[in-house]
């Protein structure tokens, strides 16, 4: 795609018009009156999806009980189908992902299997700009095992508060250090963090590693299995568009399969001998082996619409796209909005930035509420960032172009001025 962009309305429509993933704004529920730029914080509903959820509703309707037996079992077996679906998306084996509960629970189930503290090897290594669901998770299970997190949570600061340095967390890497958990792309910055580097030094110093990536599922082009990360968690609501509070996800790098799941449950038992329903835990040796309770179906099924679009879609078109039209946006805010205090707060470079742009500014809330109010669904983060992601398969350029223009007219209005600082509960 042509990088050389253009600033005048026209220009828009005609990178619409030869947009090899346009037609795949069809398939989403798009509302006339508004502009959706929250698909980093919740994807939008698609045709798919919904395709894929009234599906599963018409069989417990029909069929009752008698549902996991459907289509070969395959809503018993729902996490594997699935993961068939998503493994694509980052490179591994199918049987090395479990689609199950939530991203906190699978966070809790990764570290309690793989945390293993010792005399001398007993920190957990994270950094203090992450989402602070990850850091709450960690300091439980440390306290689980008997620690204080001021002891045995190990914080590598962001130099600057807003970026981190894959040196410092190198650097951080102590003997004391037994497992670090850290995002692949940050949810303020959008900034990408080598993985590949990060990964690499852990391994030589013998640390168990994950990632986080639930920033970087479905918008950027990645290869887990090349990585050989232990293990790495994810959620299915936000780029994946697979609805609000989705099933999230877990990966178990394939040479840890004989390992017992920190937290076992029914559904981790292999299924020949599941409804044997014995006392002792008979552990499936794949990833499936890490569910814990029944399938949660609805949580589930409109995921498998959407993970179809991707497939069909390919995350390389995808990554592509969101990288030409993100740059496309940033700069029309540079020839726009620069008179009026905005501040880029992401970093430039295509391998260093995920899917979402942060635009900073000193009034960045009641600006936020601003757009808000001319129908432009963007999301708020302290102390000063405006999240606006134009994704690749719903969004187009000329929504781009007319939300910076919304903009434009917000600033020379000062209308921003006319919103209170009280929050809602989600901004």
């Amino acid at each position: 795609m042509d990088n050389k962009f253009e600033s005048g309305p026209d220009y828009p429509k005609l990178l619409d018009n030869n947009d090899p993933l346009g037609h795949y704004r069809n398939r989403f529920y798009l509302k006339k009156e508004s502009i959706y730029m929250c698909g980093n914080s919740l994807g939008l509903a698609s045709k798919d999806a919904e395709e894929s959820l009234l599906n599963a509703i018409e069989h417990w309707k029909e069929n009752g009980i008698k549902i996991w037996n459907v289509e070969n079992n395959k809503y018993y077996l729902y996490s594997s189908y699935l993961a068939r679906l998503m493994a694509p998306l980052v490179g591994v084996g199918e049987d090395e992902i479990a689609v199950i509960e939530c991203t906190t629970t699978v966070i809790h189930q990764a570290i309690s299997t793989f945390y293993k503290p010792t005399k001398d090897k007993y920190k957990i290594l994270v950094d203090d700009i992450n989402f602070p669901t990850d850091r709450y998770a960690v300091d439980s299970q440390v306290r689980l095992h008997g620690y204080e997190p001021k002891d045995a949570v190990k914080v590598v600061k962001s130099f600057d508060g807003k970026y981190m340095k894959e040196d410092d967390i190198i650097d951080a890497m102590s003997p004391e250090v037994a497992l670090i958990l850290l995002p692949t792309v940050y949810y303020r910055t959008a900034q990408i963090i080598d993985m590949e580097k990060v990964t690499n030094a852990a391994k030589e110093r013998g640390i168990i590693i994950g990632w986080d990536l639930c920033h970087a599922i479905g918008a950027l082009d990645m290869n887990v299995k090349a990585l050989d990360a232990d293990f790495a968690v994810w959620c299915n609501y936000k780029y994946l568009n697979g609805g609000p509070g989705a099933a999230a996800a877990l990966y178990i790098n394939r040479k840890h399969f004989d390992l017992l799941p920190g937290m076992a449950g029914w559904y981790g038992n292999k299924p020949e001998t599941q409804f044997n329903l014995k006392q002792e835990f008979e552990h499936q040796k794949n990833a499936s082996g890490w569910q814990i309770g029944t399938p949660s179906v609805f949580s589930m099924a409109a995921m498998e619409g959407a993970l179809r679009m991707f497939n069909e879609a390919g995350m390389s078109n995808i990554r592509k796209k969101s990288l030409h039209i993100t740059k496309y946006m940033m700069y029309l805010v540079e020839e726009k909005l620069g008179k009026f205090g905005f501040v880029i707060g992401n970093l430039r470079n295509d391998s260093q930035r995920g899917g979402h742009i942060c635009l900073e500014h000193d009034e960045g809330y009641r600006i936020s509420m601003a757009l808000k109010s001319r129908g432009v669904v963007s999301d708020f983060r302290d102390p000063n960032v405006i999240r606006l992601t134009p994704t690749a398969l719903y969004t187009s350029y000329v929504e781009v172009y007319r939300v910076i223009d919304i903009l434009k007219e917000i600033m020379k209005s000062e209308s921003y001025l006319e919103f209170g600082l009280k929050r809602d509960y989600v901004v």
